[in-house]
């Protein structure tokens, strides 16, 4: 109502006053009712109170989630990166009592949407505790996954949206010798326990940290780092030039021998361990498999369901290919020869994919993103690509970073730009945005969901690009090239579970290779060696495909002709990443 109209009726002064008193009464009453006092104000209020605990427990994991974390009421903790330990018992008490309090919530007296972050939060946390006993298994380093590989990306990112971002910056630079004295800390207690990595895998992790620091005086942090306060405008110049006096300063005093000083340990613990093998071979290694595949993948079912599962789709794709074959036998010759698109630009890539989507992918609205490529003397250890999340307070940037150690062929540059943008993680984590979902499903995620996701949508990415192909059979074969893909992200599936579950050595795994045609002895190493070291990591990928492919055949046999993939895509995208048996419940109904 505006102050106009009351005027115009000339109400007494005091009876107006009255009825604004009331009529704000009473909608603070409603609003109490619906919120406050209500089952969903009070369980609003826990996933918030959760939020801002889990948040401010880490400034890295803090600032990527908000970039502002004042405006949400949270302190900025201390700029550390923490520490490492074993001794999770302080936070397997708090993830009980966190179960506890959700048990404690009337169910059917919650919303939709908190019902499905409820089973979430339930399932999360009882997986997390089922961590307990097996806490030595866990593991920190990697040669490509592990935290020394990664943290320089994450570091050369930190975002300045303030002038304490910067402090914060480079105090996280300063804490990350403490931070690897009690990975070493937790390392040596491995090795007392007869759980360290093998040799092997020591001297992978030593050659990617002597990667990083062997020029120091030209460490990419640095440049970038100059970039970044360049960006951000709010210095002069010699503030500028001060700044990044102080920030070279702490990469090579500070950083550089955090680094060394990590590699002299893991030197130290050489011979500690034993040869390359899987988890299986480690007392409680098939339970901290289990756990990992419930936690990375968000499936539940036994390993021995999702080997059958896997061995199914196995058969199922090599047999589509041989009917194609036999349909069509020059479409092996062509693939030989090679299938490939004309050059496309990332950005062109990106732009193109924005388009061809719209048909089987709900509209998103227009979405500014940034290609940039991974610095040379990090290309041999990272991943062909990547996606950055922005915090989600902003919503920005979007950052897809391209990795050019090998000259990819552009059929598989445009599906791994798929992948990583549209229709895969940037679109998947913008369009969840928009649906304003609670804080708490940022920092609460699925990791099974978010790659599985990825991985589903390749098989959209090689159709589209069918129409780039200047062949009559075009659509037959990037079919085809799917399916070599598909085949062979199960086989290493496969790989992973005998490894690691039903414990093969080298030798058994050459042997499985070798029953589809891998025999080059370089190769199978390779392929044994990663997998060792990074359990679970297939699964992720190709596990969560294989359950968003049966999530959406068992919606098609529920609704029949009904059925309508956007739509089906659109119900999967707004229940955001959950653990799979929480997804079908709610796209099921």
């Amino acid at each position: 109502m505006s102050f106009s109209s009351l005027r115009r009726f000339r109400t007494p002064a005091l009876i107006s006053l009255f009825l604004c008193i009331t009529f704000t009464a009473g909608v603070a009453l409603g609003y109490l009712t619906n919120h406050v006092w209500s089952e969903n104000g009070r369980f609003e209020a826990f996933s918030r109170e959760v939020f801002e605990q889990e948040a401010a427990g880490n400034m890295l994991n803090l600032h990527y989630s908000l970039a502002h974390p004042e405006e949400k009421g949270i302190e900025r903790p201390a700029p550390s990166l923490g520490t490492v330990s074993s001794d999770m018992s302080e936070t397997f008490r708090l993830y009980e009592t966190y179960i506890e309090k959700l048990r404690a919530f009337a169910f059917s007296e919650l919303s939709e949407e908190n019902r499905l972050t409820l089973d979430m939060l339930l399932l999360y946390f009882h997986t997390q505790t089922s961590l307990e006993g097996n806490e030595l298994l866990e593991e920190m380093l990697s040669p490509s996954l592990g935290i020394q590989a990664q943290l320089p990306v994450l570091l050369a990112e930190y975002a300045f949206y303030e002038d304490q971002d910067i402090s914060d910056y480079l105090n996280l630079l300063i804490s990350i010798e403490p931070y690897f004295d009690s990975i070493l800390k937790f390392e040596q207690e491995k090795a007392d326990a007869g759980l360290f990595m093998s040799d092997a895998t020591a001297d992978r992790i030593l050659e990617q940290c002597a990667s990083f620091i062997r020029d120091p005086e030209s460490c990419y942090m640095i440049d970038l780092f100059a970039e970044r306060l360049e960006e951000y405008g709010k210095f002069s110049q010699e503030e500028q030039e001060e700044l990044n006096r102080r920030h070279k300063e702490i990469i090579l005093e500070k950083v550089i021998p955090a680094y060394e000083k990590l590699m002299a340990g893991l030197q130290a613990l050489k011979g500690s361990g034993v040869s390359s093998r899987g988890l299986s071979h480690f007392p409680g290694g098939k339970e901290y498999y289990e756990y990992l595949l419930k936690s990375q993948t968000g499936s539940y079912v036994p390993v021995e369901q999702l080997q059958k599962r896997l061995l199914a789709q196995l058969e199922e794709d090599m047999n589509t290919i041989r009917l194609m074959l036999k349909e069509q036998p020059s479409l092996l010759r062509k693939l030989t020869a090679g299938v490939d698109l004309p050059d496309f630009s990332p950005e062109k890539a990106l732009s193109v994919l924005q388009q061809k989507i719209a048909g089987d992918f709900p509209a998103l609205e227009e979405t500014d993103f940034q290609v940039r490529y991974v610095h040379e003397s990090m290309e041999d250890y990272l991943s062909p690509a990547f996606y950055l999340t922005p915090p989600l307070d902003t919503g920005s940037p979007n950052v897809i970073y391209i990795n050019r150690s090998g000259r990819n062929p552009n059929l598989e540059l445009f599906t791994t730009l798929a992948h990583e943008g549209f229709p895969g993680h940037l679109y998947q984590t913008v369009y969840f945005a928009s649906c304003r979902p609670s804080d708490i499903r940022y920092l609460i995620s699925c990791s099974g969901y978010v790659e599985g996701w990825a991985t589903y949508i390749e098989s959209y990415a090689f159709q589209y690009a069918a129409a780039y192909l200047d062949d009559e059979a075009a659509a037959d074969l990037t079919a085809l090239s799917w399916l070599n893909r598909s085949i062979n992200l199960c086989i290493y599936s496969l790989l992973d579970i005998g490894i690691h579950y039903q414990g093969w050595n080298d030798s058994a795994a050459a042997r499985f290779l070798s029953a589809f045609g891998i025999t080059d002895p370089d190769v199978t190493e390779e392929v044994y060696q990663y997998i060792v070291e990074t359990p679970g990591n297939y699964l992720k990928y190709y596990g969560g495909y294989l359950n968003f492919l049966d999530l959406k055949e068992a919606v098609r046999e529920e609704e029949g002709d009904d059925f309508n993939l956007k739509d089906f895509h659109k119900r999967v995208l707004e229940a955001g990443p959950v653990q799979f048996p929480v997804l079908k419940k709610y796209v099921l109904g």
